[in-house]
């Protein structure tokens, strides 16, 4: 399919896309110095012969440059914007509408431009999301946390992004998916080439109901660096990242260190003390990162204002609804043996009368039981009291 030219901008980053790599902070400077047309041009219309003070990139290594010049050259960027759109995708540069403001924080390591397929609207998605990270070779209760935190998020109306990798990734998007809520896949390839092989359908589906996007063009393989890189991405698009079991040296620690520089939040579930696989969240929950059990610890965080997680507390037991003065009287009675009354009033600090009327009340209530002159506490399967036969 033959496209019209694209505009210069766009076609020049679609161009930049294939020839920088994810992150390079030195093409982001010179992209910002010069914007993406002008990098191009000054790219493609310089030689390594020239002399050096006529060097287009000073503080940037020839080598470095002679790459971005041999790739750019090898681009072809009419190809990979048709590309895109037969697939029903676009390609998102800064300043279009669709663009998530909150990429702008990472300044000279912003994306080129993101190639996104799906449905939504990746800015309005990224007002109101959280990732889910973690280990790819996780427990089951790695896996199940992560799907049952994906799955509150997208009950409370949140989105979850992750990177479609094994593990605590799979079952963050799959938590999502099954709750029928909003999902992205941030790739580390190109969004035509789902990877791993493994979650084809999983990555499918996710552009059917959500969104897979990624800074590399289409047919663009991933490396180790650029997993490491797209993590980034993942942190800035988000107002926090949680983190799911994960080693001392984990990417998805990464990801975490990448929200706290950018001043999002840092969260992390806690694991068994034995298991290797949590020994990386419980170093970041010893330093600033906030522990986290369920979505709304997660939702109170991260969301408005007044968006507070329930009070966690024990089951009430019938002697907490009991009135202080009767409490403290059937604390005073010994756990064996009837007592009398007397001797439970000396024990409580209150009068023989006192003692008697509190003891009585208990009785009504089905805590202690009357043997001759002294009193015990019910035995487990008595009866618990003979005024329940009767009145009200």
């Amino acid at each position: 399919m033959n496209l019209p030219a694209a505009p210069a901008e766009r076609r020049a980053r679609a161009t930049l896309s294939r020839a920088v790599e994810p992150g390079d902070e030195h093409a982001g400077r010179w992209l910002r110095r010069f914007g993406a047309a002008g990098f191009l041009d000054r790219l493609l219309h310089t030689t390594d012969a020239a002399p050096a003070g006529d060097d287009p990139f000073p503080g940037t290594g020839r080598k470095r440059v002679a790459s971005w010049r041999l790739r750019a050259t090898a681009a072809d960027a009419d190809r990979d914007l048709a590309t895109i759109q037969d697939l029903g995708g676009r390609f998102l540069i800064p300043g279009d509408t669709e663009w998530p403001r909150q990429l702008d924080d990472l300044e000279d390591a912003r994306p080129v431009g993101l190639w996104v397929r799906g449905p939504a609207d990746l800015r309005t998605w990224a007002l109101r999301s959280v990732a889910l990270v973690g280990a790819r070779a996780c427990t089951p209760y790695g896996a199940h946390t992560a799907a049952d935190l994906a799955t509150g998020l997208a009950r409370q109306g949140w989105v979850v992004v992750s990177g479609a990798a094994y593990g605590i990734d799979g079952a963050a998007h799959r938590g999502a998916l099954a709750a029928a809520g909003a999902t992205v896949a941030v790739l580390a390839c190109g969004v035509d080439s789902p990877y791993p092989r493994g979650h084809d359908q999983l990555i499918r589906r996710i552009t059917e109901q959500g969104l897979v996007i990624g800074e590399l063009p289409p047919d663009s393989h991933p490396t180790p660096s650029r997993f490491i890189t797209r993590n980034r991405v993942i942190a800035a698009l988000t107002r926090g990242t949680v983190v799911v079991e994960a080693q001392h040296r984990s990417g998805s620690l990464v990801t975490a260190r990448a929200a706290a520089r950018l001043g999002r939040h840092t969260m992390g579930v806690p694991g068994p003390v034995t298991s290797a696989l949590s020994a990386g969240v419980h170093e970041l929950l010893r330093g600033d990162a906030t522990l986290v059990t369920d979505a709304d610890e997660i939702v109170e965080l991260v969301g408005d204002m007044g968006q507070l997680a329930p009070t966690r507390r024990g089951p009430v037991l019938p002697r907490d609804l009991l009135a202080p003065a009767a409490a403290h009287v059937l604390e005073a009675v010994p756990a064996r043996g009837p007592t009398p009354a007397t001797v439970i009033a000396r024990r409580a600090g209150t009068t023989p009368d006192e003692t008697l009327a509190r003891l009585y009340e208990l009785h009504s209530l089905g805590f202690v039981e009357r043997h001759g002159d002294g009193w015990e506490l019910t035995r487990p399967g008595t009866s618990a009291s003979n005024a329940r036969r009767g009145g009200a």
